[in-house]
């Protein structure tokens, strides 16, 4: 499965404003700060830019610099089958590519031969991370690459299996690596490493911290409260702060989602965060501005709140917006305290879903930060702007984009997180990554 605000992160990229170079962005808030962008989405639709075929994956994709970088899995062997807890085997190469943003043509391709065992196996889930001229990418087998961006040679490489004795998770690794100046964070497993440091030219380790029965799918992610930096670990026994120079632990709450799934982003707004998962398991954590210490501001109950897993929630103006996986609704909450002003499953299931159509229906939001506007990319393949406010939803638009390539509980799905830059929006299903034209006309 895949994983994949107002959120603080300490000179995480370099990246020009118009770059989406990881997940959730250049900041990792899911804001998109271009200007020039369309405030409408018309019966007709926006214009199609390009697409190009591409393989299997549940990774979304990257853009820095010109280029595009999206990884996928060229099965040769195996069928698709999504059982929750049965681990399928395929046989492939697993990929990277690296296109033109312009025209989509390929500019290098980065390939070897992996046999998966997942369930869910369809492709990759990490999306790639360039930082200092590098992309890192993690496969879904725990195999993390250092590439150069420009030309695709090789740099450095780690197997999470093999060099930490990581156990594989049924639902493959899936926590997209961090870049902070010169420091690759990861999510990693084995004993006293499900966290690792790594210097981010070479792959020397520079410390390892934590141990958990098992590492979950939760990326580590940066945030600055006081004067104090704290590298936040969400493993599925506990939210986790470090010392990001040492791997020191400064605090451990516990907080502990159904079935290992620790997956969305921790969000911070303010001096809280937010998280929460399967299970009916979600807290806001407060958090001392003048000390690195923690305690629970609230917790979620079975009617407020809302508890996600395959997209991450976006908070902004006191309100936390995030897709609920059981209810499979967008829900609108408070930040001060949980209590839920509205929900819908407009933007997340097709209509032809919505009634028995099982959980985790799923939609990527992104706030347009002059506008304002949503864009919101559904699990249907839908491309929605929309406004959204404590008082409701309101759709603006909607354009088909993509077919659902996979499934999920019986229902056609496409589980893939978009980027947005140079002025478009780049999604990708399990055969064509496409770029739409966003700008204004």
């Amino acid at each position: 499965m895949k994983i994949p605000i107002v959120f603080c992160i300490a000179g995480i990229l370099s990246a020009a404003a118009d770059d989406w170079p990881r997940w959730m962005g250049g900041k990792a808030d899911g804001v998109w700060r271009e200007t020039g962008i369309r405030a409408d989405l018309p019966e007709a639709g926006a214009p199609v830019a390009w697409r190009v075929p591409v393989g299997w994956g549940y990774s979304g994709p990257a853009v820095a610099d010109g280029r595009v970088y999206v990884s996928d899995y060229q099965r040769s062997k195996g069928e698709l089958m999504n059982n929750p807890g049965k681990a399928v085997t395929w046989e492939g190469k697993e990929r990277l590519l690296c296109l033109d943003v312009a025209t989509g043509k390929e500019i290098w391709k980065y390939e070897k031969d992996r046999t998966y065992m997942l369930s869910y196996p369809g492709g990759p889930r990490a999306t790639p991370t360039i930082a200092n001229g590098l992309v890192y990418f993690l496969g879904g087998m725990g195999n993390l690459v250092a590439l150069d961006a420009k030309t695709g040679q090789m740099k450095w490489e780690k197997d999470f299996q093999k060099d930490f004795g990581a156990e594989l998770p049924i639902w493959g690794f899936s926590a997209h690596p961090l870049v902070v100046g010169d420091t690759l964070y990861c999510l990693v497993g084995g004993k006293g490493s499900v966290a690792v440091a790594f210097n981010a030219m070479t792959g020397e380790v520079r410390w390892k911290a934590l141990d958990a029965r098992s590492q979950g799918y939760c990326p580590p992610s940066m945030v600055k409260v006081g004067k104090t930096e704290q590298l936040i670990i969400w493993h599925p026994e506990a939210m986790n702060s470090l010392d990001p120079k040492s791997g020191e632990l400064y605090w451990s709450l516990p907080l502990k989602p159904t079935y290992g799934m620790s997956v969305m982003t921790p969000q911070l707004v303010g001096n809280r965060i937010f998280a929460s998962g399967i299970g009916r398991v979600g807290a806001m954590i407060e958090l001392d501005p003048d000390k690195p210490e923690a305690k629970f501001a609230w917790r979620g109950k079975p009617k407020t709140a809302m508890y996600c897993c395959n997209s991450t929630p976006l908070i902004h103006d006191g309100v936390i917006y995030g897709c609920d996986i059981r209810s499979s609704q967008l829900i609108a909450a408070s930040v001060e305290n949980g209590e839920r002003f509205w929900s819908t499953m407009e933007p997340t299931m097709a209509e032809e879903h919505r009634k028995g159509g099982g959980g985790h229906g799923t939609a990527y939001l992104t706030r347009h930060e002059k506008s304002g506007n949503y864009w919101i990319f559904s699990e249907s393949g839908d491309l929605i702007l929309a406004k959204l406010s404590k008082e409701g939803y309101q759709e603006l638009g909607r354009q088909p984009i993509l077919k659902p390539t996979n499934e999920a509980f019986g229902r056609p799905v496409v589980w893939s997180g978009p980027a947005f830059a140079d002025k478009a929006i780049f999604v990708r299903n399990d055969k064509e990554l496409v770029k739409v034209d966003l700008s204004a006309r």
